[in-house]
């Protein structure tokens, strides 16, 4: 088996990666990377020692992904993934990531008859609809009332049957539309592909920024030093994500790629779910208790337009399907975050304190 992997030197790109070569040892892996995102040079060493293929590469340019040569599997994990991208300036990167980016993909999967994982997003889903949901406060965290429920959501989560009128941020845009393409594709072209809609990833490797990666951002700035804020929403830090471990995502995939019949239709919510959502109130605790101080957090209580104020996914539906439950809750992601984080200290201060 021959797998490229784009983003391939990213966070989920490279966990992936190393995952599929530990069960399969003999396949051919190539993680191909632009490494543009500052951070993603230290899982290089990893990928060589494991015997993956480094290839720097962008997937806005043809001609770099043709030059990978044919592929059984793809594995599209690269992408601009803040919510912000494209505000401050020229959105030309993230279209032409996203968007651009995800065809060429397609392209290359549809000329070796590959099979194409995508990585889409919960941002897909619109900003308004998700802003009117009647939420309550409990225990620092904003939450959906035991029982209440409507099209496509309750306490469960938001499922993919929730409405996609509206507007999503440039972002989200750029992932529904690749989605859309990939829809096509599949019709046009008999283009074998999965849709994972995922929510918050995390583990250990991922380089936290405050728009993206916010649980190991929130665990360095503790452990290490630095300033964090509970931006939006009156500032009380209430605003909840769920959180799915990377490995978790790795043992979905597994799942999905044994059955094609079945996961090359329609897209999949994927994420941690109820069980595993967090406040950033609630994770401020959680790392103090780690780090053994707690940091003086400053409250800014204007709302960024992209920010939405909960969302938990609803991945029942994937579930049921394949078999599959999240296996790592929030207290041995953490755990294993915070090992990392001393355990790379020297590397990592820098870039995350």
């Amino acid at each position: 088996m021959r797998i490229l992997v784009t983003g391939g030197a990213g966070f989920v790109g490279s966990s992936l990666a190393l995952a599929f070569k530990n069960d399969n040892p003999s396949a051919e892996i190539i993680a191909a990377d632009n490494l543009k995102r500052r951070g993603s040079e230290l899982n290089l060493p990893r990928l060589r020692e494991a015997g993956i293929r480094f290839e720097h590469a962008d997937i806005r340019e043809p001609d770099d992904i043709a030059a990978l040569g044919p592929m059984d599997l793809l594995l599209e994990c690269s992408a601009e993934p803040s919510v912000q991208a494209g505000y401050s300036g020229s959105p030309a990167y993230l279209l032409d990531t996203n968007l651009r980016g995800t065809l060429n993909c397609l392209e290359a999967a549809r000329h070796h008859d590959a099979i194409m994982v995508f990585l889409s997003t919960s941002r897909i889903y619109p900003i308004d609809p998700l802003c009117a949901l009647p939420l309550e406060t409990e225990n620092h965290a904003l939450s959906i009332p035991s029982g209440a429920t409507g099209p496509g959501w309750s306490e469960h989560g938001i499922a993919e049957g929730f409405p996609l009128d509206g507007h999503r941020s440039l972002y989200g845009t750029t992932k529904l539309a690749s989605e859309q393409f990939i829809e096509e594709y599949r019709a046009a072209f008999g283009l074998k592909a999965i849709i994972n809609r995922c929510g918050v990833l995390a583990g250990p490797w991922q380089m936290g920024k405050v728009d993206q990666g916010f649980m190991c951002l929130w665990a360095a700035r503790h452990l290490y030093g630095g300033k964090l804020s509970y931006n939006g929403f009156g500032g009380f830090g209430h605003q909840v994500r769920d959180v799915l471990h990377v490995a978790d995502l790795y043992d979905l995939l597994v799942r999905q790629l044994a059955d094609m019949e079945i996961s090359a239709k329609g897209v999949w919510n994927v994420g941690g779910g109820k069980a595993n959502a967090t406040s950033l109130r609630q994770l401020s605790a959680a790392c103090a208790a780690r780090a053994r101080r707690e940091l003086d957090i400053v409250s800014h209580p204007d709302t960024n337009p992209a920010d939405i104020p909960w969302f938990v996914t609803d991945a029942r539906r994937a579930m049921a399907a394949f078999g599959w439950a999240p296996k790592r809750p929030l207290d041995i992601l953490l755990d294993e975050i915070f090992d990392w984080l001393e355990a790379k200290r020297e590397s990592l201060q820098p870039l995350l304190s």
